[in-house]
């Protein structure tokens, strides 16, 4: 990956809908040879896709927390994230250090909604306890770097 690669995948950043075109010339090459660049960068994992991106406050998801996760015994990351896929209220989860041995971010419709994720993950068997953090507001939200 070279310079010319890393221009074009900030390019793909900032307007993942720009254009092969678009992006030649803003780092100076053809369309199709932006394209091969792209299809190589696909190919080795470098860009992983295209998306849009959401706001789930707008489809009624705007109800969030960060909880703690502390697991019975030794439980390896595979089984936490195993437990944990099923849940269509998790957003992402990390494993951590310190005492916790993950950190889920929930997203929910309401607290009662919240309550009831909550309710499900604590009954989860690999589980022990967690602490739970209500987001109030969302103070910064970067994209992910290019």
């Amino acid at each position: 990956m070279d310079s010319i690669d890393q221009r074009i995948i900030s390019c793909l950043v900032t307007n993942a809908r720009s254009s092969f075109a678009d992006i030649g010339k803003d780092v100076g090459l053809s369309a199709p040879a932006v394209k091969r660049r792209v299809d190589k960068l696909l190919d080795t994992g470098v860009l992983r896709g295209f998306t849009a991106v959401v706001d789930p406050a707008q489809l009624g998801w705007g109800t969030e927390a960060l909880v703690e996760v502390h697991c019975r015994g030794n439980v390896t990351p595979h089984d936490i994230k195993a437990r944990l896929e099923p849940m269509p209220e998790v957003m992402a989860a990390y494993t951590v250090s310190g005492a916790a041995d993950a950190v889920v971010h929930l997203r929910a419709a309401s607290i009662h909604h919240l309550e009831t994720a909550l309710e499900r993950l604590r009954a989860v068997e690999i589980i022990d306890r967690t602490v739970s953090t209500v987001v109030l507001s969302r103070l910064l939200d970067r994209p992910q770097a290019p």
